[in-house]
């Protein structure tokens, strides 16, 4: 099926409802928030089923948002033209020229680890946080509470604004660090912080702060930090000889170090990403093969590349499905054991690639979303009955920077 939408969009489980219960068993050292509130605020209503959508803001700024349910549009305002996009499935964090600009999509989901409780409101831009330089946003898996990092490697300010306050829309920066330039990483981590350190523009360590910025004591090492994501057991950050992972246990910052497997010679991983929150991650091992960490096992698995890849994502289901996106734009359906691939579509994103325009390749619980800019073609696939293209969306403009909300 087609249809045409003139949107920015790329689509993660259009139709899906999802389970009103966690699957598994909680785990003990999961990051999800008992707080008696739930992830309500004032003005928000909370509903029977995820609000799920796709905000989008298309190169000039304009911010849309269409509404998957009842596919109405909303056209949320306008902010500076963007270069990248990060999101926590709630705020979409924008790199502009001199910052980062917030974005409230106004729906979100609460994990309660057990169950879920989902939410909209009205959708906002908020407004911006200044910085110069590349700017990495690392989040959490919650919306309401906690804190959002920012990490700006021309100015070295290090930032984590109080996402509590976010969610009642307001700016508000918990604190801001000088450092010296480098490209680094805020990363939260409950009611604490790890924020990288250079030396000579490069990153060396990452120590501990408070919400308030007071320093922990905490530090460890970590030669040219990067990636960060956050999965149910803790926060990852990526570093040369492996990765570090944080959770906070009672009222301590807790760091564990997840070396790289002996003898390995493979890139280290330069990015994580999977289905949203949960425990394993994967990254490309440069163009030798694919990492994949499992944060609950603390340990790496190295995989062979298929092909020449330029992304991959841990869906982390029952069958251990990774999905890849190809340098030639095929999509793939790969064995988390083997790297074998399972199934593969045809080349969607091609001229995309070939034209430097990012596609995103999105996990979801049981489809996957691939937006090609210069294709003009947003493609939804189910991994699961061999990447079959369940529907495809043609756009009247490059599906540029989009994020998938209320999740």
């Amino acid at each position: 099926m087609r249809s045409r939408i003139a949107l920015f969009a790329l689509a993660g489980a259009l139709t899906v409802t999802l389970s009103a219960c966690a699957a598994g068993p909680a785990d003990p050292d999961a990051t999800a928030s008992s707080d008696g509130g739930h992830g309500a605020v004032a003005g928000a209503e909370e509903v029977a089923e995820p609000q799920l959508g796709l905000t989008s803001i298309d190169p000039e700024g304009a911010v849309t948002h269409l509404d998957l349910l009842d596919e109405s549009v909303t056209d949320i305002g306008e902010i500076s033209a963007p270069s990248a996009l990060t999101t926590d499935g709630r705020y979409l964090f924008a790199q502009v020229a001199d910052g980062v600009e917030v974005v409230d999509s106004g729906v979100w989901t609460w994990d309660h680890v057990d169950h879920f409780h989902y939410y909209r409101a009205d959708p906002a831009v908020l407004g911006s946080v200044s910085g110069e330089g590349r700017a990495a946003v690392a989040t959490t898996t919650l919306s309401t509470t906690g804190g959002t990092g920012i990490s700006f490697a021309g100015s070295g300010d290090a930032v984590l604004l109080d996402t509590q306050a976010l969610s009642k829309g307001e700016i508000s920066e918990l604190f801001r660090i000088e450092r010296e330039p480098h490209e680094g990483l805020v990363v939260p981590v409950g009611s604490f912080a790890l924020v990288t350190e250079a030396s000579d523009g490069i990153g060396t360590s990452v120590r501990g702060y408070t919400a308030a910025g007071e320093p922990t004591g905490l530090e460890e090492p970590c030669t040219d930090p990067a990636g960060t994501i956050t999965t149910r057991v803790g926060a990852v950050i990526g570093c040369q000889d492996g990765a570090l992972l944080a959770h906070v246990d009672g009222d301590g910052l807790q760091v564990e170090r997840i070396p790289y497997p002996a003898g390995t010679t493979a890139p280290p991983a330069a990015s994580f990403d999977n289905r949203e929150g949960r425990p394993t991650v994967a990254g490309l091992a440069g163009s030798e093969g694919i990492w994949l960490l499992d944060t609950r096992a603390r340990s790496w698995t190295l995989l062979p590349s298929p092909a020449p890849l330029v992304h991959v994502t841990a869906v982390d289901d029952e069958d251990g499905t990774l999905l890849a996106l190809a340098q030639d734009g095929r999509v793939l359906v790969l064995d988390d054991e083997s790297g074998a691939v399972i199934a593969e579509t045809a080349p969607l994103a091609a001229e995309s690639l070939a034209a430097g325009a990012a596609p995103v390749l999105i996990a979801d619980q049981h489809r996957a979303y691939l937006s090609a800019p210069s294709e003009h073609r947003l493609f939804e696939i189910d991994y699961a009955d061999a990447a079959r293209i369940a529907r495809t969306f043609d756009t009247d403009t490059a599906p540029a920077f989009v994020a998938e909300t209320g999740r």
